[in-house]
């Protein structure tokens, strides 16, 4: 099972100490859903019954110990009264994995970030009690933090789970095919779909970046700010680097200057 250690992007890193074993078991619950989604031995009807009994779990109407995270989560989300919807939508996300149906459109892709990455960022302020006026923006974040993500793993998606989240239509508009997800480097059209995909998630940056000044939780408002940073520095290393040759990943220098934005951020926006 993927930890939080091995993320990218941090997960909760620099909120109060209260609220990190909640945070601790959402994302527990989140990944063993997804690991249901992601693993090979299972048959498409067997993972979409393993999330139903998730998702029963979580309502407290399944107790067997393989669904404890997602119980031990619906009892946490009942007491902290949050809307059953921030771990539920993903759900339905890892539920579109498990059928693992191609995806035609841009915005298809979007919308599968609604569920599979958005939920994510809602939650977080939630629990802040934060304005809903900061979900918006951050679910825009999320789906670059999402999309980006896709990019990183193109090799691994297509040679370990044959799933494909890139849109078909922008392959076709630059000759790509599935095939060549799989390769040892990107040819020349992977690089130039790659190169459109990233200037469209650098549109989007443009409406997350206004999230740090609408959250009131300095420590929130923080870590919004070094996770626009290091957004920003991966979307950089996928434009120059060979994602399908190498494993791009953010640098010590990359940490130390979201960091400096964290800290920037934290005093230069309220």
């Amino acid at each position: 099972m993927k930890q939080a250690k091995d993320e990218n992007f941090p997960v909760g890193l620099l909120i109060s100490r209260k609220l990190k074993p909640l945070v601790k078991n959402y994302y527990q619950a989140a990944r063993t859903a997804d690991d249901i989604a992601d693993n090979t031995t299972l048959s498409v009807p067997e993972k979409l019954a393993l999330l139903d009994e998730t998702e029963r779990a979580f309502y407290g109407k399944n107790k067997a110990k393989k669904f404890s995270s997602a119980a031990k989560l619906g009892k946490l989300f009942t007491k902290e009264n949050l809307d059953a919807s921030l771990f539920t939508d993903l759900l339905k996300a890892f539920r579109q994995d498990a059928v693992n149906q191609p995806l035609e459109i841009w915005e298809q892709l979007v919308n599968y970030c609604t569920y599979s990455a958005a939920p994510v960022g809602r939650f977080l302020l939630a629990v802040h009690d934060e304005n809903p006026s900061t979900y918006l923006p951050a679910a825009v974040l999320c789906a670059v933090l999402q999309i980006s993500n896709h990019i990183q793993d193109l090799k691994k998606d297509c040679l370990e789970l044959k799933r494909f989240y890139i849109p078909k239509t922008m392959m076709d508009k630059h000759g790509v095919v599935y095939d060549d997800f799989c390769q040892k480097q990107s040819s020349p059209a992977l690089k130039r779909l790659i190169a459109e995909i990233i200037t469209e998630l650098r549109s989007m940056m443009k409406d997350a970046a206004q999230l740090p000044r609408l959250i009131k939780n300095k420590r929130l408002r923080m870590e919004t700010g070094v996770i626009l940073s290091l957004t920003n520095s991966m979307l950089r290393r996928l434009e120059k680097e060979d994602v399908l040759s190498t494993s791009v990943r953010l640098s010590r220098l990359d940490w130390i200057k979201a960091l400096g934005y964290g800290i920037k951020t934290l005093f230069s926006t309220r």
